[in-house]
C-alpha cells in the first residue's frame, strides 16, 4: 500500500504504517551516523540534554556527498543501519519516532520499536542520487565538526521508503524471506 505522511511522526501515524508499505514522507528528516550516534550516547550517559529534540522525529542514517552548486545537499543515501543498533532503542524510548536506514536491525531495536509505536522504514541503498533529488533544504544543527557525520535538519518532499519493522512487530526482512522461499 502506498501512504503519504507528514514528518515528524506521531505514534498515532506509525501505528497505521505496516511491514511492506510504501511511504512518501514530506517535512523534517534529521540526520545522523556513528559518530553523532556516539556523542548523543555520552551525552544521555552524563544527564545532559541532546542537541536536538527527538520527540517523534525521524532520524535518517545518512552521510551525504559535497552538494553540486545550485543544490541543497549532494548524494544522499542511506548507511547501514545496524551500526546504530547500540544507540537506537534509548532513542525510542526517549520518543523518537522512528529511523531510516538500509538492513536489518538487531532483536533489542525491533522490540523498542514495538514498545514505543515506531517505525524502522528503508531507503534503497545505491540511490543516493534519485534520493536526494527530494531534499529540498540541508542545515547542520549540531557536530559541525564531524563533516558528513554532522547532524543535518532536512526538508524533504515525497521522500520514498519502506516500512521494514511496525509497531506490531512485523519484519518485512523475515516476511520476505518466507515469502520467497514458497
Amino acid at each position: 500500500m502506498e501512504k503519504y505522511i507528514t514528518a515528524p511522526i506521531t505514534k498515532e501515524v506509525a501505528r497505521t504504517l505496516h511491514a511492506g508499505d510504501y511511504v512518501y514522507i514530506t517535512g523534517t528528516l534529521y540526520t545522523a551516523r556513528d559518530a553523532a550516534h556516539k556523542r548523543m550516547y555520552e551525552i544521555l550517559q552524563r544527564g545532559e540534554s541532546l542537541p536536538i529534540n527527538i520527540k517523534e522525529q525521524l532520524i535518517y542514517y545518512m552521510g551525504p556527498s559535497p552538494a553540486r552548486e545550485g543544490r541543497p545537499i549532494g548524494s544522499a543515501g542511506p548507511t547501514t543501519a545496524s551500526r546504530m543498533d547500540k544507540y537506537a532503542p534509548q532513542l525510542l524510548d526517549l520518543g523518537l519516532g522512528g529511523m531510516i536506514g538500509k538492513g536489518k536491525r538487531s532483536r533489542e531495536v525491533l522490540d523498542a520499536v514495538m514498545r514505543n509505536d515506531a517505525v524502522y522504514l528503508a531507503a534503497v541503498g545505491g540511490a543516493g542520487a534519485l534520493l536526494s533529488k527530494c531534499i529540498t533544504d540541508s542545515e547542520i544543527v549540531a557536530y559541525d565538526d564531524l563533516g558528513t557525520e554532522a547532524i543535518r535538519k532536512l526538508t524533504v518532499k515525497n521522500f520514498p521508503v519502506i516500512v521494514v519493522a511496525d509497531c506490531e512487530g512485523n519484519n518485512l526482512y523475515e516476511t520476505a524471506i518466507k515469502e520467497y522461499a514458497r
